[in-house]
């Protein structure tokens, strides 16, 4: 979707059954479709191949023959079942960019399912998400997913910038596993560099203080103090100027090691306004804070800063509301031009250009 975006012509190729997320239900929308599915269809033309007939299977290498770029997210090995690996259509189509999404790689984990949530597990993440007390947590969101998904973007773009100069394509290669170690950035660099895995902080971070919710008189909301020039600030719009220069919380590393008692000094303090109340002070002030918004709240903040963060598509009649692309180009914006598609619902047509595009 983020290609299509970008100004891809993108098929989107299921089979007879269509892609799983279309029966990930409920939530719906007005219309009946499944949300889920909108949320990464947008952009798309929809045809049907059952690569499992030799007719489905002749009409995918056709079309793959003709593509710039053919995105497979089977487990290893599947594709060249079907006669559609990379060797055999680079054979016929050099310049073909070919990029394989996998959930364990090529190799010994080739026959491993990859789901989000599997992954959160397997990978770590679940172990440093939530209260220490808590059992482990998954993200609220198939973050995995999402960050894979951005590697291929990235490895594909990578490759199409070779080409220009080559002519000739590659094989990208990302997994759901290699992208959430490398997400996990200070958390796997503290494991990795110390022999000591980071364990479940809550809202906490393990780095910096005070950096996490707080409570004030009317529910939680957010500081994120990230030096002692913020920390200062923040000590004097809570009365408490004693407090930057006392050895325990003077520079990070010691509010870091006294992170537990720095909580509680400022709680007793801010339980005694609002949470709106400190969020405007500290924001007028220069202290990163903010309230804990809801899915919808956070969109209407988006919409109050000028970020346009919704777009709505028309098409053929009917509307779809879509969260907008997050990258802005100044020459060549973002696209928005087909709803989620019905499945098959572009058969027939796939060969012929879509307009508007490149």
């Amino acid at each position: 979707m983020m290609l299509a975006d970008l100004g891809a012509d993108v098929i989107k190729v299921e089979s007879p059954s269509g892609d799983d997320t279309r029966s990930w239900t409920p939530p719906v929308d007005d219309t009946g479709r499944g949300t889920y599915f909108s949320s990464v269809n947008r952009n798309k033309r929809s045809i049907v191949c059952d690569l499992r007939d030799p007719e489905g299977a002749a009409e995918a290498r056709r079309l793959a023959l003709s593509a710039d770029v053919l995105i497979e997210n089977f487990r290893p090995g599947t594709m060249k079942r079907f006669g559609l690996d990379f060797d055999e259509l680079a054979a016929e189509n050099p310049s073909l960019v070919y990029c394989s999404i996998t959930g364990f790689g090529a190799g010994e984990g080739a026959h491993l399912p990859g789901y989000d949530l599997l992954v959160q597990a397997v990978g770590g993440l679940m172990s440093v998400t939530g209260a220490p007390d808590s059992e482990p947590t998954k993200v609220g969101v198939a973050l995995v997913d999402v960050l894979t998904g951005q590697n291929a973007v990235v490895g594909i773009q990578a490759a199409l910038r070779v080409r220009d100069h080559s002519g000739i394509g590659q094989r990208v290669e990302v997994n759901l596993l290699s992208s959430l170690l490398s997400a996990l950035v200070n958390q796997a660099s503290a494991a990795l560099n110390t022999g000591v895995s980071p364990q479940r902080m809550g809202n906490a971070h393990p780095s910096i203080a005070p950096y996490e919710t707080f409570t004030a008189l009317d529910g939680p909301f957010v500081i994120a103090v990230g030096n002692d020039s913020q920390f200062s600030r923040l000590t004097e719009l809570l009365g408490l100027p004693e407090l930057a220069g006392d050895p325990r919380f003077a520079h990070n590393e010691n509010r870091v090691a006294n992170r537990d008692e720095l909580r509680s000094i400022l709680e007793n303090q801010l339980m005694t306004e609002v949470a709106a109340h400190w969020v405007h002070a500290m924001t007028t002030k220069g202290i990163p804070a903010g309230p804990v918004n809801d899915i919808g709240q956070a969109i209407a903040f988006a919409a109050s800063l000028d970020l346009e963060p919704v777009t709505e598509i028309t098409d053929s009649g009917r509307i779809s509301q879509q969260i907008s692309n997050p990258i802005t180009l100044s020459r060549t914006p973002a696209q928005y031009r087909l709803i989620p598609p019905d499945l098959g619902q572009h058969q027939g047509a796939a060969w012929l250009p879509a307009e508007g595009t490149q």
